[in-house]
């Protein structure tokens, strides 16, 4: 067995390009409002269609599944070959997956639409963690949480646009938003100029320099280690995202468009989390990060299925924010665990997450047609006592240090 190198060095005359990494940010924003449209419908797709839980857990399973079969593939083809204008691509098929959505008459159409979305965000993570982890001049972890809470609040807007305007005008209405879908194609085009531009200035450069290195044993031990991890956090929280809205009305016997602003309040105390994983991994180490974020979070969860309604919304904030801070911290460990490997490393990462919740989702929908949705989260609550696995981490801030 051979070493393999785990820790890249930074180049000081790097600098970070906000333009770039706040342009894919909102192009990231723009691709996870769409995607974040389809859970945000369930209730209204559910009675309308006459669906059953395991239905809604299928389209979530089909969006998903998608994403994480091509986005491992799509990214490790990217290492070798760069594509700058796959990006503007990826929002095309989301937008087109958002008409099927609006238009569709019958369920076989709202899986074909879930799927293109799918298809939409399995091209647009990997190349788009890529162009952010290039602007970032060596800051990864902000780069990464900057990048990152563009989806955050594009997931946590989605649910709101669903109360106010889908909901009270219908299915259709899900067509409006492809204006926002053509803008984030005519941004991506820019940032694929950028891109492409970097590109080849970057084949006129020497190649750097592999700093420091791990055995291989240890970064592959890492790597499962952290993709534990991720299955941990992404399953808990597909329990409160595809099924929130549910379990709230479920328990607590309050209106559809409440359940939605209650959603609201999760998602976006998750975006605000991820904004502080990143930058707080560039102080402390990302392994401190995880720590905190997926181990702290145990106590909230094992509460949360007793709290009434008050508590529920506080807990589910106080989650949303710890836990969500733990993915950048991954995305970043990773990536320098296997230096030259950005979008495959983004493609696993983003694609596992992306499967392991979609498959999830499916079978969580069965267990709540069998117990209950309020089973599922005394279920689920355990979940991030897998966070104890961070013990075994390596710390790649003093493997970094110890290689200057």
């Amino acid at each position: 067995m051979t070493d393999t190198p785990a820790v890249s060095a930074r180049h000081p005359a790097e600098t970070t390009v906000f333009a770039i990494i706040l342009a894919v940010s909102l192009c990231h924003l723009i691709n996870d409002v769409m995607q974040s449209l389809l859970a945000a419908i369930y209730p209204m797709l559910k009675r309308d269609y006459g669906l059953d839980f395991w239905q809604i857990g299928v389209l979530t399973m089909t969006f998903q599944g998608t994403a994480s079969l091509l986005q491992p593939m799509i990214g490790f083809y990217a290492d070798k070959r760069p594509m700058p204008y796959s990006l503007p691509v990826g929002m095309g098929a989301t937008f087109i997956g958002l008409m099927f959505l609006a238009y569709a008459g019958q369920y076989g159409f709202l899986v074909l639409g879930a799927a293109l979305i799918g298809i939409g965000s399995a091209i647009f993570h990997p190349e788009s963690s890529r162009v952010a982890r290039l602007a970032s001049g060596g800051r990864y972890g902000l780069a990464q949480s900057l990048f990152q809470v563009g989806g955050n609040f594009g997931s946590a807007v989605g649910p709101l646009l669903a109360a106010f305007v889908v909901v009270p005008r219908g299915q259709a209405s899900v067509a409006w938003f492809s204006a926002a879908a053509l803008l984030g194609m005519m941004i991506l085009w820019r940032v694929g100029n950028w891109y492409a531009g970097q590109q080849a200035d970057a084949a006129r450069r020497p190649k750097a320099k592999q700093a420091a290195s791990l055995p291989r044993r240890k970064v592959v031990t890492a790597l499962v280690i952290l993709t534990l991890l991720t299955f941990s956090k992404h399953i808990y929280l597909t329990s409160i995202s595809s099924f929130y809205t549910f379990y709230v009305i479920d328990k607590f016997g309050v209106s559809v468009q409440a359940s939605q602003v209650l959603l609201f309040v999760f998602l976006g105390a998750a975006a605000a989390g991820t904004i502080l994983g990143g930058p707080i991994g560039d102080r402390i180490g990302t392994k401190a990060v995880i720590w905190v974020s997926i181990l702290g979070v145990v106590p909230f969860t094992l509460v949360l299925p007793y709290a009434n309604l008050e508590w529920t919304v506080v807990l589910s904030a106080i989650i949303g924010l710890v836990l969500a801070s733990a993915f950048p911290a991954i995305v970043v460990m990773a990536q320098e665990l296997v230096p030259g490997r950005v979008g495959m490393v983004a493609g696993i990462f983003f694609g596992f997450a992306f499967g392991v919740a979609g498959i999830a989702a499916a079978s969580l929908g069965l267990v709540a047609d069998a117990k209950g949705i309020e089973y599922v989260y005394w279920l689920c609550s355990f979940l991030p006592l897998l966070g104890l696995l961070t013990v075994l981490l390596p710390d790649v801030k003093q493997a970094k240090a110890a290689a200057k």
